[in-house]
């Protein structure tokens, strides 16, 4: 899950901070130190994963593209220079353009903003983009809640006390509120020193950068895997199951993590790199052949492995995971049933490999042979009306297919809620009846005054006629001849 970092180099940053024994140290430095924490854990625990700089006052500039050399962001980090008043509006402008150039709307991404809860003055102000949120037009929206899956950590160099004598705190929940609540506020517990700002960003590698680990199984061959982004919780909607059910993503539901010891982690390294691995194997092998593997996460959770290149030369271990459910591919059956063709009578691939037992049928055959109505275009719509009217200008002799077709719009316009649609082609019904010559058959005025009546009530929405189930049937005439009686 790629990381943005929004450092904040406004003048509020350069305030000072007294620290008994030791030189005068300013907010900015305090954030360089955690930020400096927080990217050598990456560096260890998060090799894989790319990270973005960006620093902002009244514009931002994005001082460091997505990149896995942490050396280089730490770098940035002495290298920032002070600028003018605080605009965090500008900053989260710039987080959307660069993630979505870069990463596209689909994948997720962390947003870490440092800053020091100082709101700006005037326009551009925080609290000025948050009392004008609600009066903007589209072309000028607030840029949160993130166009990307996203989670906003506010890192503020200052403690609650500070940020509660203002509105400040309030200001920067509302952020959080407006990124759908996806994110998290951390303050600094105590007066402002080199340890308490280290604590903070423990609290945050604790939440968000805790590196996964588990153990891939297969069979007798295991290899100790770790997972990049940590696999989040899932919750089944409420509304599809009254009883929301958590899948757990601990490591004991995929396996025995890995766990913490002294070793010196060069020699570890080493080591490992001698061990004939599973993983590399069972890598190199989906590679190669262009397959996927299925894997178990836990009951009735399930996914599946394969390669990815990142270029001609690199190349990455994927996993993808499918919704819980014990057929989360209906084509696919089961999961639980899925097994090797050893176990099988006989070989559901054929001897010559000239059939498969994939898709799977489903058991109870759908008819498909009327077509759902749906308006998307208007183009749609208009469609449907004109065949109504080309009908209706050769009654009676394609009375069935007018009603048919009159009846298909009626039952659709009541299901859309669309009223309007009914009385409209009532009336159009009404203006065709003038429109008739006077070589026309006289059940075809009879019919089309009928429809335009039975319209006008199904658009009223009380009457009795207004059913979803009820029919528009033709009326009878001492014109209609035995082709309507049956109907």
């Amino acid at each position: 899950m790629p990381t943005v970092v929004v450092m904040d180099v406004s003048l509020s940053m350069t305030r000072p901070v007294s620290i008994e024994g030791s030189e005068e140290y300013q907010r900015k430095h305090l954030a360089a130190h955690g930020l400096t924490m927080l990217f050598e854990h990456m560096a260890t625990n998060y090799k894989l994963e790319f990270t973005a700089l960006v620093v902002f006052s009244s514009l931002w500039e994005l001082m460091v593209p997505f990149t896995r050399d942490y050396n280089t962001l730490q770098e940035a980090l002495s290298n920032m220079d002070d600028y003018d008043k605080t605009c965090l509006e500008s900053a989260l402008v710039g987080v959307c353009n660069i993630v979505q150039q870069e990463w596209g709307g689909a994948i997720p991404c962390q947003v870490v903003l440092v800053t020091d809860g100082c709101l700006g003055i005037g326009r551009g102000s925080l609290r000025h983009s948050l009392a004008t949120h609600s009066q903007r037009s589209e072309s000028n929206r607030f840029p949160l809640p993130f166009p990307f899956p996203s989670k906003l950590y506010i890192m503020c160099m200052a403690n609650l006390e500070e940020l509660q004598s203002t509105d400040s705190l309030d200001c920067l929940e509302r952020l959080i509120d407006l990124n759908n609540g996806e994110g998290q506020i951390f303050t600094i517990d105590g007066p402002l020193c080199l340890k308490n700002v280290q604590s903070m960003f423990g609290k945050l590698i604790d939440l968000a950068y805790t590196p996964f680990h588990a153990v891939l199984k297969c069979g007798h061959l295991t290899a100790d895997v770790q997972v990049f982004p940590r696999p989040e919780p899932f919750v089944i909607d409420e509304e599809i199951d009254p009883i929301p059910k958590v899948i757990n993503t601990e490591g004991d539901e995929v396996g025995t993590g890995i766990t913490d010891d002294n070793e010196d982690e060069n020699s570890a390294n080493q080591i490992a790199g001698k061990i004939p691995n599973f993983c590399v194997l069972l890598h190199g092998s989906l590679k190669v052949e262009g397959m996927v593997a299925i894997v178990q996460l836990g009951p009735e959770w399930h996914g599946m492995l394969y390669s990815q290149a990142d270029s001609k030369k690199k190349s990455n271990l994927m996993m993808s995971l499918f919704e819980p459910g014990p057929e989360p591919l209906p084509w696919l059956g089961k999961m639980a049933q899925l097994g090797p063709i050893s176990d099988a009578k006989e070989n559901p691939y054929g001897e010559d490999d000239n059939k498969s037992p994939f898709p799977l049928q489903p058991k109870n055959k759908r008819s498909y042979a009327q077509n759902v109505t749906v308006w998307i275009k208007p183009s749609g719509l208009q469609t449907d009306v004109q065949k109504i009217l080309r009908n209706a200008r050769k009654l009676p002799e394609k009375t069935q297919t007018f009603y048919k077709e009159l009846n298909r719009l009626r039952k659709a316009a009541l299901a859309f809620g669309f009223l309007d649609l009914l009385k409209g082609v009532a009336d159009m019904l009404e203006r065709e009846c003038t429109l008739l010559p006077d070589t026309a058959h006289p059940d075809a005025a009879f019919q089309l005054t009928h429809a335009a009546q039975q319209l006008k009530l199904a658009s009223t929405g009380t009457s009795e006629y207004a059913g979803y189930d009820h029919n528009i049937t033709p009326l009878q005439t001492d014109f209609s001849g035995s082709s309507t009686e049956r109907m």
